[in-house]
């Protein structure tokens, strides 16, 4: 077996830490997480800065990641044939619904924020592209669990944490409700993952009918909602979408 290079394990490490967070971190923070002397820590950020991977805030003195692992990051999606068949369908999705649009792909244990079209309004909003979501709470993740086998076994052998009173956890309940997903064709997510969040998705599939992705609106659940359901005009507009995105990828009959 090839020995790895322990220098450039712990700079993965480092970024993975960075990239798992909504706040900058210290030097502190990041070497006592990965178990790190303050000294090689340090030099690891130091060297990541240099490359543009991280950069360092100069009154806080904290880390966060660099705009070159954004470049690079946008490099693989632009020939990401899911994201690039999305594009205008996703555009469209936003625009009709009035919501944030997010396509999302299974990645290890969890979904991959892949594309992400903001709510058309003026508000604050930040670009999640690279984020990692659950798989056994969130809608795109429900989706992936239905029609994805591989994400199946992910999330029934991991740990279904509990985010909210609303989390389902146990694995008996967890199967009814990817059973209910493959009946409808689509999963729901109302404050399962998130406090006053609701969100819905449907799956995409390519040409061999294999699951390749999903995609979902997400928002507050007062506008996703009404009367403690998902709004079925919201929830038609995304299952047209991921068909036509299907479709795009070369399905021809559903």
């Amino acid at each position: 077996m090839a020995r790895t290079i322990q220098s450039l394990e712990r700079a993965a490490a480092m970024l993975r830490l960075l990239a798992g967070g909504e706040r900058r971190l210290g030097l502190s923070d990041v070497s006592a997480a990965l178990g790190l002397a303050k000294g090689t820590a340090h030099g690891i950020l130091r060297t990541l800065q240099q490359e543009g991977f991280v950069e360092q805030d100069p009154v806080s003195g904290r880390y966060q990641l660099g705009a070159e692992l954004l470049r690079l990051g946008n490099s693989y999606l632009d020939v990401h044939e899911l994201r690039a068949r999305a594009l205008v369908w996703t555009d469209d999705l936003a625009r009709s619904s009035g919501e944030s649009v997010y396509l999302g792909v299974l990645h290890q244990q969890g979904v991959l924020i892949v594309h992400h079209v903001f709510r058309p309004d003026d508000s604050r909003q930040v670009l999640e592209v690279g984020a990692m979501q659950p798989l056994h709470s969130t809608a795109l993740g429900k989706v992936l669990s239905a029609y994805d086998p591989v994400a199946h076994s992910e999330v029934a052998e991991g740990n279904r944490k509990s985010f909210t009173t609303r989390t389902v956890t146990a694995l008996e309940e967890f199967e009814g409700v990817l059973d209910l997903t493959r009946a409808r064709g689509w999963a729901a997510d109302v404050e399962e993952t998130w406090e006053g969040v609701a969100s819905v998705a449907a799956p995409i599939h390519d040409r061999h009918r294999m699951p390749v992705g999903a995609v979902a609106i997400t928002g507050a659940v007062e506008r996703v909602c009404e009367n403690g359901d998902l709004r079925s005009a919201l929830v038609a507009a995304v299952r047209d979408c991921a068909r036509a995105v299907s479709r795009d990828l070369g399905v021809t009959r559903f």
